[in-house]
């Protein structure tokens, strides 16, 4: 079974980069190599995506520990010793075995990231998922920050709506960083988006956008958005923990000149206060990142 399925063709072919993906899609294997591994054990926060098996709603969540609480157990096994809280909208999917997961483990300080997709197991203390899919990406447009700090929260109160409030939208407005989770009919995924401040837009309560930056080629995403419209976007505040997960669908819009532009419609969000005990340093911006308002 080859790398790329029908949809992520679709938008290489369309783009015309098709050899390129091809190149680039070399990189993805199945093992987790002894440089991922020792990557994986120094991050405190890994993004997960799933479809909850009851509702088929997309959804991205975090998940923070010790480093050394996401660690490859195998070639080809990553297991997590942590969960998310039973009001989680990925809770249902975590506790569900076989369930396509995508996961990103990401790091602010180093400006490298890697995504492992694959199969998840319900364990114990956690879960373990088998890969499938396990590569790194450039740090184009990933913003740096130089350190981090565990501090004691507690979360407040879920808050869920069908749209965006007013708060809301002048957070998504205000991030320069967010993840996106989508599926396809063999798989999930998880990955980032990253700009300036202002490359998310939120034109209404149910609508955003975003500006989709030339990347790796691979088109995993919006060729994942091209076989199946849901998603799932996570915004996260990196000072105070706070975190605003959105499920709806999305649409990539192909302009005469090569600009894409995707368009996500919220179905429903989820707000939780003081979510991650993380504080990170003030970013510096990617010097990739092009100016928002262009």
């Amino acid at each position: 079974m080859g790398v790329y399925h029908a949809g992520s063709r679709a938008v290489q072919d369309r783009v015309g980069v098709r050899d390129l993906a091809d190149h680039v899609g070399r990189s993805i294997g199945q093992a987790i190599r002894p440089v991922a591994a020792a990557f994986l054990e120094l991050q405190p926060l890994l993004v997960l995506g799933a479809a909850d098996p009851a509702t088929g709603r997309v959804w991205a969540s975090p998940l923070t520990g010790a480093p050394g609480f996401a660690r490859a157990t195998g070639p080809r096994r990553l297991s997590v010793a942590a969960g998310v809280e039973p009001a989680d909208p990925l809770a249902a999917a975590l506790a569900t075995e076989g369930t396509h997961v995508g996961t990103l483990a990401l790091d602010p300080r180093t400006r490298r990231r890697m995504r492992l997709n694959g199969r998840l197991r319900p364990t114990a203390r956690g879960f373990t998922v088998e890969a499938g899919q396990v590569f790194s990406n450039c740090p184009k447009h990933l913003q740096r920050r130089r350190s981090y700090e565990t501090v004691a929260r507690t979360p407040g109160p879920r808050r869920r709506t069908g749209e965006l409030t007013p708060a809301q939208r002048e957070f998504v407005e205000a991030a320069d960083t967010f993840f996106v989770a989508t599926v396809h009919g063999r798989g999930a995924d998880v990955s980032h988006r990253g700009g300036n401040p202002g490359f998310v837009r939120a034109a209404s309560p149910r609508e955003l956008s975003w500006r989709d930056y030339p990347g790796n080629a691979m088109f995993l995403t919006l060729g994942n958005l091209a076989a199946d419209p849901r998603a799932g976007l996570l915004f996260l505040d990196w000072t105070t923990g706070a975190v605003l997960q959105l499920t709806g669908e999305a649409r990539t819009e192909f302009a005469p000149g090569g600009e894409r532009r995707v368009r996500f419609t919220v179905t429903e969000a989820v707000e939780t206060p003081s979510a991650v005990p993380l504080r990170w340093s003030a970013p510096e911006y990617s010097p990739a990142n092009p100016d928002p308002a262009g």
